[in-house]
């Protein structure tokens, strides 16, 4: 699994009302949702990182 990184991230309060809400509609948190929709907008743009294979041991 990838490491996670955190950062501040400052939205606007209705942009963030409205993720939240999708968020609890798809039964995801805030952050979960976030990074769903970048994910998701990643691969639509064919920018999105490919997965690097772990070494078994």
């Amino acid at each position: 699994m990838s490491k996670k990184k955190a950062f501040a991230l400052r939205l606007d309060e209705d942009l963030l009302k409205a993720v939240e809400k999708w968020a609890s509609d798809e039964f995801r948190s805030t952050n979960g949702q976030i990074e769903y929709m970048l994910s998701n907008a990643l691969k639509d743009a064919k920018r999105h990182p490919k997965k690097q294979k772990t070494e078994e041991k």
